[in-house]
């Protein structure tokens, strides 16, 4: 009886693990796809990316170190085609933590005009799912070299 019963908390053991790995897995190509669409939207000026995946209590500081919220984020969005031609978000990591993720990452981009007219961000956004949806509560974003040193 006893080993029968320790049989079955394994079972339930490994579905629960295989279940929160699935999970982990649909929730990492959702957050990679969200992180690329929101830096697609700079050239296109489609805030509705940004509406979604932003928490409403979402805080960000940018390359010069200012605190930006959800609604100046869905304004400078609008705004920005004025601006650049286009950005692309290039290699995505993403780690779990319980119901947070780390999403780390660079994109880069091209100004319709100014100095520099290229450039590269490097980035980090904190996740959180809440009431079962997954959205950014934080982001700190930092202007680096075109080109990644060497190690």
């Amino acid at each position: 009886m006893l080993k029968r019963g320790i049989s079955i908390s394994f079972v339930c053991l490994f579905a629960c693990a295989c279940a929160r790995e699935q999970d982990h897995r649909e929730a990492e190509r959702y957050i990679i796809d969200s992180e690329r669409a929101w830096a697609e939207s700079v050239a296109t000026g489609d805030s509705s990316v940004v509406e979604r995946i932003l928490a409403d209590d979402f805080i960000g500081v940018d390359p010069k170190g200012h605190l930006y919220d959800k609604s100046k984020m869905v304004s400078d969005t609008r705004e920005a085609p004025k601006y650049f031609v286009s950005n692309h978000a290039n290699e995505i990591k993403v780690r779990f933590y319980g119901d947070t993720a780390v999403a780390q990452g660079d994109e880069t981009w091209e100004r319709r005009s100014g100095d520099p007219l290229r450039g590269r961000f490097v980035w980090t956004d904190t996740w959180a799912k809440r009431s079962g949806k997954w959205q950014i509560v934080a982001a700190e974003d930092l202007i680096a070299p075109e080109k990644p040193a060497e190690r």
